[in-house]
């Protein structure tokens, strides 16, 4: 029922939750509900390719927690941007199929992919750095050969 709800919904509200992603959003998007996020600050999955301005609506927490407010400003939005929203998540929903090759579990072994290298240059980095506490000398106080410690504020 809610899957049906969210397909002949025009907006989907999704406020900040205990996780970054959550599956409703994935279903607003999938259904071509837009997705009226709100959160002060929320990471969304996917961001490095998908620009969420073009598929959502974000609302700040004190706005939204205003009587009235989310139903006043989701009425001002028009018609023409309602479509204009569904035609771009139209384009990035394959995202938020978990049965299209090219949609979710692709995507996150892409992230992952993207991110081995830096992982891996950060390991090999920390094996080789020397580790020094707080009242150790700094590589420029043993260059210059001065014996003072620098303070860092």
């Amino acid at each position: 029922m809610a899957t049906q709800g969210m397909h002949s919904s025009k907006f989907c509200l999704h406020p900040a939750g205990d996780t970054p992603s959550a599956c409703r959003l994935f279903d607003a998007i999938v259904s071509l509900c837009v997705p009226v996020i709100v959160s002060d600050y929320i990471e969304l999955p996917f961001e490095d390719v998908i620009d969420y301005r073009k598929i959502a609506i974000f609302v700040d927490t004190r706005s939204a927690v205003k009587p009235g407010y989310l139903t006043k400003m989701l009425r001002k939005v028009s018609k023409d941007k309602i479509l204009q929203y569904q035609r771009e998540l139209k384009m990035v929903k394959r995202f938020f199929e978990y049965e299209d090759p090219d949609g979710t579990v692709n995507e996150i072994w892409r992230q992952v992919s993207s991110k081995l290298p830096l992982i891996k240059l950060m390991i090999n980095r920390d094996r080789r750095l020397v580790k020094r506490g707080p009242h150790d000398l700094d590589c420029s106080c043993i260059c210059s050969g001065q014996n003072w410690t620098i303070i860092s504020r």
